[in-house]
Formats: structure tokens, C-alpha cells, sequence
């Protein structure tokens, strides 16, 4: 088959000469021969559909190293890398909006008056944590006060447990500290970093522990929501509970990717695989978020010892009944614990309150 310039299959590919000479320098994309005499590039029909490939994952965005990864996978496994490379491009990008969104409130002064307006609301709490009744060991911590909400979730082995509680008390100092109301989600996202690091400082040469972590830090009337894992926030607000995290699971992102149902997630065998978690894998990507807080509203924090066997009727039906923050967090231990509470649990309830 007769071999293509480097201007005919630039035109057939869509790329433009500069790019493919800079691809068979990087030995992405050789050519099939270079004429001796004029020192021309040819290509090779068939590697059109390599090229055209390189082309598409340029317009993704996707760096040239992971580029050249991905074109020497299986067509399997080069999908299942695309799609990880554009979860981690979506995640980024929602985290940079809402940072950006932050940035544009703040300097325009938008929100200042409902922040003024609510400066004296004070918060009414309970946490509580129960071993369950199939596990004879807690790894779950559980943390309530003032400013700071707090739960995690240590996988069940050595160091779970000292992995969830060093997760919440490293996060504890910010509660001391006077944090702006602007400055709670980069406040909060360093702390995160901080926890990973400790987290990640307890490994052993056999065993490398990891958590979970959902937390709240309020400043006036707004609060930031951090969250890695499958623990999980809610909140009620005129009778409506809305959960506020997704969780970082195996069976989610298959969800997602419309490859399972809700229903069949729901009792998957790997429903508990975590595909984010503080002390294990890359480094740590957590979900920020800010948000206005309004008198009334309840908020419940729990590892998946409750929200995995208390469906979210029940759940929101316990926060709406309970008197205060301790019955409800007693009532839904109560609920774990009568659904058979295979795993650990652990709840933090608040309630914001106009003073």
C-alpha cells in the first residue's frame, strides 16, 4: 500500500504537520519510513486509526504521557482509562466552579447581607458511635461542637480506628480557629491535605490503614462540607431531607456510567469498595462545597453503618420527630441496631438554631 506524506495524513487526521513531527519525537507517532533524500516523513494507511485517536484524546485535554498510556492498551482497558481520565476532568473542573463561584460571591459582596442576618444563629448537636451487633471492634469516630461536624470511617482492620479518630482530631484545631466566613473552603481543603498526610503516616510494612471522612465547618451562617468515602451528609430543611455527598464507591461510579441500577447497587457484593478514601491510593481528592445555613435546618453526618441498612424515609422521619439532636442521634443508632446493624455506626445530628 503506497505510504501517505506527512501532508496527506496530517489532512486525513486532522492533526497538523508540527504536531505529528512533534508526536514521532516523543515516539508517539513515528512514521512508517523517512525518504533518505529529502528526509520527508511517510505514514502508513493503517495507522490512521491510531492517529485519529491521538487527535481525539488531544481534544479531550488529555496530557501527551497518559496519551501514549492509554494507545498501548487493549481497546477494553483504553476505555476504562478514558473514562477515568474524564471522571478526575469533571471532578477538577466542579471543584474550580465552585471555587470560582466562591471567589465571585466574595468580591462582589453578594451574600453579605444574609450572612449579617443570620450572624447569631448557634447550633444545638449530638454525636454518637455503637459497635453494631455483627463486629466486635469499632472503627468508626464521630465528633459534634459548635463550628465543627465530624464523621469517619476506618476500614475494618489494623488501624481503622486509630485512622477515622486521627482524621477527626486533626481537623479539630480549625473549630479553635477564626476562619472568615471566605476562607472556609481553602481552610478546610488544606486541613484535608493535613489529615491524608497523618493518615498515611500510619502505615506499617504490612498493613497501610484508611478513612472516611464527612465534616462541616460553619462560620456565621455559611458552612463548608468536606467529604471523601461513602460517609454521608443530609440535611433537613422544611420537612425535606436531601442528601448532600455522593459517595466515592465502586458501585456509584458503575451507576453513573449507567452499567448498574440503583436497586442492584443497593445489594452488589461490592457496594463497600471504596474508590476514594484518606491514606490510601493517589493523592487525596475530596469534595468541597459551601453552603448557607438557615434557622431550623437539621443536618445528620453518619457512616454507612446507618445509611446502608435505614433508608432515607426513616431517616428523615427520625430528624423530623426527635425533640433535640440526642434523641434523634439515639433513635437512629436504635434504627441501625433494629435493622441488624452488620457494621458500625456512627451519627452526628445538628440543628441550627436563631438566637
Amino acid at each position: 500500500m503506497e505510504l501517505l506524506t506527512i501532508g496527506a495524513f496530517a489532512r486525513a487526521t486532522h492533526l497538523t504537520p508540527k504536531a505529528l513531527r512533534l508526536y514521532d519525537q516523543l515516539g508517539l507517532l513515528p512514521p512508517a519510513a523517512v525518504d533518505p533524500e529529502s528526509g520527508y516523513r511517510l505514514y502508513d494507511p493503517e495507522q490512521l486509526p491510531l492517529a485519529r485517536l491521538v487527535a481525539q484524546l488531544r481534544r479531550l485535554g488529555m496530557p501527551l504521557a497518559e496519551i501514549g498510556t492509554v494507545c498501548g492498551l487493549e481497546p477494553v482497558a483504553a476505555a476504562e482509562a478514558i473514562t477515568a481520565y474524564w471522571q478526575q476532568v469533571t471532578a477538577d473542573t466542579a471543584a474550580r466552579a465552585r471555587l470560582a463561584g466562591l471567589l465571585v460571591e466574595h468580591l462582589s459582596g453578594r451574600g453579605t447581607t444574609v450572612s449579617q442576618a443570620n450572624s447569631t444563629l448557634s447550633v444545638r448537636y449530638a454525636a454518637g458511635c455503637d459497635t453494631g451487633i455483627v463486629r466486635d471492634s469499632n472503627e468508626d469516630a464521630a465528633y459534634a461542637g459548635e463550628r465543627l461536624l465530624a464523621v469517619a470511617d476506618g476500614m475494618r482492620g489494623p488501624g481503622g480506628a486509630a485512622a477515622s479518630t486521627a482524621a477527626i482530631d486533626a481537623l479539630k484545631a480549625l473549630e479553635l480557629a477564626d476562619v472568615p466566613a471566605a476562607d472556609l473552603l481553602s481552610m478546610l481543603a488544606g486541613a484535608v491535605a493535613d489529615v491524608d498526610r497523618t493518615v498515611r503516616a500510619l502505615a506499617t510494612d504490612d498493613y497501610q490503614p484508611v478513612t472516611t471522612l464527612t465534616a462541616l465547618l460553619r462560620s456565621g451562617s455559611r458552612v463548608a462540607l468536606v467529604h471523601v468515602g461513602d460517609t454521608r451528609a443530609y440535611l433537613l430543611r422544611g420537612g425535606e431531607l436531601s442528601l448532600l455527598t455522593q459517595d466515592h464507591t465502586w458501585v456509584q461510579t458503575q451507576v453513573d456510567q449507567g452499567r448498574l441500577g440503583r436497586d442492584e447497587a443497593a445489594v452488589h457484593p461490592e457496594r463497600a469498595l471504596l474508590v476514594r478514601a484518606l491514606g490510601g491510593g493517589r493523592q487525596v481528592e475530596a469534595d468541597l462545597a459551601l453552603r448557607t445555613v438557615l434557622p431550623g435546618d437539621r443536618y445528620l453526618l453518619c457512616s454507612d453503618g446507618l445509611s446502608a441498612v435505614v433508608g432515607r424515609a426513616e431517616l428523615g422521619s427520625v430528624l423530623s420527630a426527635a425533640t433535640d439532636p440526642e434523641v434523634a442521634v439515639r433513635d437512629l443508632i436504635d434504627l441501625a441496631r433494629a435493622a441488624g446493624a452488620p457494621d458500625n455506626i456512627a451519627c452526628v445530628v445538628a440543628e441550627l438554631v436563631a438566637g
